[in-house]
C-alpha cells in the first residue's frame, strides 16, 4: 500500500469525528485535565500557532495510551477591542489590514464583507476561513473534545465572569480609583497587550521630573535616574518640534506638544497658552531645583518630542550618550551664535562628577567611551556602552558627600528613598511614559494616562501569599520558570480589569464598562468541564447562587459559609449535578502556555484558582512554550510572514507537520519552521512506512519466536530501552526528545539491525513485527495518522485503543547489548584503519586482550577508580610488580573506561566472553570486509607478524590487517 497521506488522514479525521473519539465523559481510569490558551481570532492559524496546540495533544494522547481519562477542550477569546479595532481597521480600507486578511490568511475579495462586525469576524477566522483555527486544529488531527468550546461573548459564559467578578469584589479583592493604564488615543480606550498592534512587550515607566525653572516658567525634564540631578550641566531641545507654553495645575510650563496632551491624560489640569517651535527656547537657561545652577537650553536633533517632555537634562560625566552629545556641541559651537549662544560658554561646560566607581576614571562616562574607542552619536555601540555603565553605577556606584545624608550610598539602595526626598521637597515631580512607540491594533498610538477604574488588588498581602503557595506546588517545566512567578508576584500591584467598550462580559454593577481580556480569562477552564452540559438551563438562571452551588457545594451555600457571602441560601439541585463533572475534572493538571504570558495571564491565572477554590483544587502544572521562526525570522501576520497549516498539511501531510514541529525543539524552546528540512522530515516518514508494509507483507511462521538469534535478542533489549527513554522523556513533556528516541535513534539501531541480521529468518521477521507493533505505539502520540493506519494493518486494531508498551523484562538483556556493542565498536575501529591507511584488507587479525589484563579489569572494576588504590592491590600480586610500567598504563587506561560506564553495563561486562564475542561475529566481519577473519587470544602463541598484539586491552582488541 502506497503512503498517501492525505488520503489516509482524511480518512481517519472522519472516523474519529464520527466516534466522538475524544468526547471525555467522567469514568473509569485517572482524570488528566489538559488545558492551552484558547486562540484569539483576530486573524488565521499559522504554524506558530499550530505547534502551540500539537505539543498539548501529543500529551492528551500520550496520556490516554497510559489508560488515563483525559480532557483536551478549547474553547475561543474574543473579549476585548483586537478583532472590533480589526473590523474598523478593515471598514476604513486601511492596507496593511487588507494585506494582512488577504496576503497571510488568502481571504477572498468576496469574503471581506461577512468580516465587517466583530462576531462576523471572529466567527470567520475560528471555522469558515480556509485559514480557521478550527480547521487547522482537525487537520492537525488535534483530539479535543469539541462538545466543549465556546466563546467569551457568550451569554452563559458571561454570567460565570459575573458570579467570578462579583465574588472577588465582595471579598473585598476589587476597588476603584485612579490608576495608570495603558491608553489608547485613537478609541479613547485602556489597552492591554492583547490590545496592542506594537510594543507588546514595552511596559511603561514612572520618570522622575526634575523642576528646573526660571522666573518665567517651569521647564520640566524627565529621568529615570534621579540622583544624577547633581550632575546636569545643560539640557536640549529639539529646535523645529513643536513645544507650549501652558498651565499646568496653576503653574506655567514648557513642554512638547506631545507632553501637553499625557499630563492632561495624567490628572493634571492643561490649558495650553501659547504654541511655538524650540528654537524659541535655544539660549534660554534655567535653574537645576536641587543646587541652584543655572544651566543653557541647547539645540539637537536627537531629541524626541514624544518622549517625556520634550526637554532633555544632560549629565555627561555619567551618560556617555550625553557625553558624546556635549562633545559634538562644542565642535559645533561656532554655529550656536545663530542663536545668540556665545560659542566659549558652550565650550567651557565640563561635565561633573557626583560618584564614584570602581573601574572607571573621574569621569565615567569619558572612561567608558574613550575605552570602546567611541567617537561619534552615531556608533552603534554607544548605546550598549551607555546601558552598561548605567547598571554598573546603579549597583556599584557611590553618590559623593554634596548628597548629605545620601552621601556614600550605594544607588541602588538609595534612588527610591532619595526620589521621595526631593519630590517633599517639591524639586521633583513624576510623569509616566514609554521608552518607545506602542501603538493599538485600532491604530492609534498609546499613551499612559490615569483612569478612574476598578482593579484587581493583587497587591494585598494574603492573596500574594496564596498565589505564592500555589507556585509552590506547582510543577513548572523548565524548573527554571518558576522564580518567574515569583517574581511577577513579588512586583505585582492593582490591575485596571475594565475597558471602556469591546467584546466581554460587562461588568455587573457597573454597565459600561467590560471587564479586560487578561482578566476575564484566569479560571475559564473550569467553565470548560460543564460547558456543554448547561444549553438547557435560561441564562438568567445561572446566577450566583447557581455558580456558588457548582463550585463550593450544598454545605456552604446552606450555611452561608461561601466567602463573601453570609446569608445562608438554598443549593441548585441542576448545580449539584453538575458538580459532579467538575470534580471529576478538577484540578487542571497541566497548563500548557506561553513563556511572554508569566508576568500577566498564567500569574493571573494562578491568583484567582488560589482565591477563588481550595487548594487541592488549583493548578498541578505549567508547561512554557518557545515561539516560532520561519526560515530563521520571527513569524509576523501582519507582515505576512507566515506559513498557513493548510498549505503546509496539503504540501507535505499533517503528520509530518506535527512531527517536524515536535522534533525541531522542546516545548519551551524556540523552533524555526524550514521548508527544505521539512521535506527531509517527509521523506523519513516515507521510508518508515515502506519499510512498515514490508513487515506487515512479511509470512511470519507462528513459532518463530523460539527462533531467536543473539542480534534479535541485541535489538529487542534496545527496544526496551527506548520504551523507557520515551516514556521519561513525555513525563518530563520532553517532546523532542522523547521523538527523537523513538524514531531517529532506534532507526539507527535498526540500520544496524538490518547489516548484521539475515531478514529473510523467521527469527527476523518475528523480531521486525515485535518491534514495528511496539514502536507504532511510541509514536502514535506524534504521527496519529500514519501510526493508527499500521497499526490496524499490523494486528486489526488501531494504536489508540492499545495501551501505552512497558519494557519487558523478558528481552532486557544488558549483557547481549554490551556483547553486540563491542562488535560495534570493534566494526568501526577496523573501518578507521581501513580509510587511514588505504588497504583494502585481504586479512583482519583481532587480538583480544590476555588473561591478566582482563584480572587488572576485574580489580578496578571492584576498587572503583581511585587509581592509587587499584595501583595498591594490583601490586600486591608479584606477576603484576613484573610487568612495571605496562601495569600502570593499563589501570590509567581501565580506569578511564570504568568512569564513563554504569554499574549495570560493567556488571555485563564482567560476564563477557570477549574472544566468544567476536569469534560469533566472524562471518559478518568477513561480509563487511570482503576479508578473512582470524581472531586470537593475545597472551597465546600466536601469528603476530605486525607485534599488535600487546597493545589489546579489555575490550579494544588489537587489530592487524594485510
Amino acid at each position: 500500500m502506497d503512503y498517501e497521506p492525505q488520503e489516509i488522514e482524511s480518512r481517519w479525521r472522519q472516523r474519529w469525528a464520527e466516534e466522538g473519539r475524544y468526547e471525555a465523559e467522567p469514568g473509569d481510569g485517572e482524570a488528566t485535565f489538559i488545558t492551552v490558551p484558547y486562540p484569539y481570532p483576530s486573524g488565521g492559524m499559522h504554524l506558530g500557532h499550530a505547534r502551540t496546540y500539537t505539543v498539548p495533544d501529543v500529551y492528551a494522547r500520550y496520556r490516554r495510551l497510559q489508560g488515563d481519562n483525559v480532557l483536551f477542550p478549547i474553547g475561543w477569546h474574543v473579549t476585548g477591542t483586537p478583532i472590533v479595532g480589526a473590523v474598523e481597521r478593515l471598514k476604513k480600507g486601511e492596507q496593511a489590514q487588507l494585506d494582512s486578511l488577504q496576503n497571510a490568511f488568502g481571504v477572498p475579495e468576496s469574503d471581506l464583507k461577512s468580516l465587517e462586525t466583530p462576531m462576523g469576524y471572529a466567527r470567520y477566522f475560528i471555522e469558515e476561513a480556509d485559514a480557521s483555527y478550527k480547521r487547522g486544529m482537525n487537520s492537525l488531527g488535534l483530539s479535543i473534545d469539541w462538545r466543549r468550546e465556546f466563546t467569551t461573548n457568550d451569554d452563559r459564559y458571561s454570567q460565570f465572569i459575573t458570579w467570578q467578578y462579583e465574588s472577588l469584589k465582595d471579598r473585598g479583592l476589587l476597588e476603584k480609583g485612579l490608576h495608570p493604564v495603558k491608553y489608547c488615543t485613537e478609541q479613547e480606550n485602556p489597552v492591554t497587550t492583547h490590545d496592542l498592534l506594537e510594543g507588546e512587550d514595552v511596559e511603561y515607566q514612572e520618570y522622575s521630573l526634575i523642576r528646573f525653572a526660571n522666573d518665567d516658567a517651569i521647564f520640566p525634564m524627565a529621568t529615570l535616574r534621579p540622583e544624577t540631578v547633581r550632575g546636569v550641566t545643560n539640557a536640549y531641545v529639539d529646535p523645529e518640534a513643536t513645544y507650549v507654553e501652558a498651565t499646568v495645575d496653576d503653574e506655567t510650563w514648557v513642554v512638547s506638544e506631545e507632553a501637553a496632551e499625557k499630563l492632561e491624560l495624567q490628572d493634571h489640569e492643561v490649558a495650553v497658552e501659547r504654541t511655538f517651535t524650540g528654537e524659541e527656547l535655544v539660549g534660554t537657561t534655567v535653574e537645576n531645583p536641587v543646587t541652584g545652577d543655572e544651566i543653557i537650553i541647547l539645540p539637537a536633533g536627537f531629541v524626541d518630542p514624544d518622549s517625556a517632555t520634550g526637554v532633555v537634562m544632560s549629565v555627561p560625566a555619567h551618560s556617555p550618550d550625553d557625553y558624546v552629545a556635549l562633545q559634538e556641541a562644542k565642535d559645533r559651537a561656532g554655529e550656536l551664535e545663530r542663536y545668540g549662544i556665545d560659542p566659549d560658554a558652550v565650550r567651557s561646560i565640563d561635565p561633573v562628577p557626583i560618584l564614584s566607581i570602581e573601574g572607571y576614571g573621574e569621569i565615567p562616562a569619558q572612561s567608558a567611551v574613550e575605552e570602546a574607542g567611541i567617537e561619534s552619536s552615531d556608533d552603534p555601540e554607544l548605546a550598549e556602552v551607555t546601558k552598561e555603565l548605567y547598571n554598573d553605577e546603579f549597583h556599584k556606584g557611590r553618590l559623593d558627600d554634596s548628597y548629605g545624608d545620601f552621601g556614600g550610598e550605594i544607588i541602588a539602595d538609595i534612588r527610591e528613598e532619595l526620589r521621595e526626598h526631593f519630590q517633599s521637597e517639591g524639586a521633583f515631580g513624576l510623569m509616566y511614559d514609554f521608552p518607545e512607540p506602542v501603538i493599538s491594533r485600532a491604530g492609534g498610538k498609546v499613551v499612559v494616562a490615569f483612569q478612574d477604574t476598578w482593579f484587581l488588588r493583587y497587591n494585598d498581602e494574603e492573596w500574594k501569599a496564596k498565589a505564592s503557595r500555589a507556585v509552590e506546588k506547582l510543577e513548572c517545566i523548565p524548573d527554571n520558570t518558576r522564580e518567574q512567578y515569583t517574581h511577577t508576584i513579588d512586583w505585582l500591584e492593582e490591575w485596571p480589569c475594565i475597558r471602556n467598550y469591546g467584546l466581554g462580559t460587562r461588568l455587573p454593577w457597573d454597565d459600561e464598562f467590560v471587564i479586560e481580556p487578561l482578566s476575564d480569562s484566569t479560571i475559564y477552564m473550569s467553565y470548560y468541564t460543564i460547558a456543554h452540559l448547561i444549553d438547557d438551563i435560561p441564562v438568567e438562571e445561572l446566577d450566583r447562587r447557581f455558580f456558588d452551588t457548582l463550585f463550593y457545594g450544598a454545605e456552604a451555600v446552606e450555611n452561608g459559609t461561601v466567602p463573601g457571602v453570609e446569608e445562608p441560601r438554598e443549593p441548585v439541585e441542576r448545580a449539584l449535578e453538575l458538580r459532579e463533572e467538575w470534580e471529576y475534572w478538577y484540578p487542571v493538571d497541566v497548563r500548557i502556555s506561553a513563556n511572554d504570558l508569566i508576568q500577566n495571564h498564567l500569574t493571573f491565572f494562578l491568583f484567582h484558582h488560589a482565591e477563588l477554590f481550595d487548594e487541592p483544587n488549583w493548578p498541578e502544572g505549567i508547561t512554557i512554550m518557545g515561539m516560532g521562526l520561519l526560515e530563521g525570522e520571527k513569524m509576523s501576520s501582519s507582515k505576512g510572514h507566515v506559513v498557513l497549516p493548510g498549505e503546509a498539511i496539503e504540501k507535505y501531510g499533517a503528520d509530518t507537520v506535527r512531527f517536524f514541529l515536535l522534533n525541531s525543539a522542546e516545548p519551551w524552546q524556540d523552533f524555526d519552521w524550514r521548508g527544505d528540512l521539512v521535506g527531509n522530515t517527509r521523506d523519513q516518514l516515507q521510508r518508515f512506512w515502506n519499510r512498515a508494509q514490508e513487515t506487515i507483507e512479511a509470512d511470519v511462521p507462528d513459532d518463530a519466536s523460539g527462533e531467536l538469534e543473539h542480534i534479535d535478542e541485541w535489538l529487542l533489549s534496545k527496544l526496551q530501552t527506548t520504551v523507557a527513554e520515551t516514556t521519561d522523556a513525555l513525563d518530563r513533556y520532553e517532546t523532542r526528545t522523547a521523538s527523537q528516541t523513538a524514531f531517529y535513534q532506534f532507526e539507527e539501531q535498526l540500520k544496524w539491525y538490518r547489516r548484521r541480521a539475515d531478514l529473510d529468518r523467521p527469527g527476523a521477521k518475528w523480531t521486525l513485527r515485535e518491534v514495528l507493533r511496539t514502536r507504532l505505539r511510541l509514536l502514535a502520540p506524534f504521527v496519529p495518522f500514519m501510526a493508527n493506519e499500521l497499526y490496524e494493518q499490523l494486528t486489526g486494531e488501531s494504536a489508540e485503543e492499545a495501551a501505552w508498551p512497558e519494557p519487558d523484562p523478558a528481552f532486557e538483556s544488558p549483557l547481549v547489548e554490551v556483547r553486540e556493542s563491542l562488535v560495534d565498536s570493534t566494526t568501526e575501529d577496523i573501518h578507521d584503519i581501513v580509510d587511514v591507511t588505504g588497504t583494502d584488507p585481504e586479512t583482519v587479525r583481532i587480538y583480544v586482550a590476555p588473561a591478566w589484563k582482563r584480572d587488572v579489569f576485574e580489580t578496578v572494576r571492584e576498587v572503583g577508580t581511585d587509581i592509587g588504590a587499584v595501583m595498591g592491590k594490583v601490586m600486591q600480586e608479584e606477576r603484576f610488580r613484573e610487568k612495571g610500567d605496562a601495569v600502570n598504563d593499563l589501570v590509567q587506561d581501565l580506569v578511564e573506561y570504568v568512569r564513563e560506564r554504569d554499574d549495570e553495563t560493567l556488571a555485563a561486562l564482567g560476564e563477557v566472553d570477549e574472544q566468544a564475542v567476536y569469534e560469533s561475529a566472524t562471518g559478518f566481519f568477513e561480509r563487511e570486509f570482503d576479508a578473512d577473519v582470524e581472531v586470537f587470544d593475545a597472551g597465546g602463541d600466536i601469528e603476530d607478524p605486525a607485534g599488535k598484539a600487546s597493545q589489546a586491552v579489555p575490550f579494544r582488541p588489537a587489530i592487524h590487517i594485510e
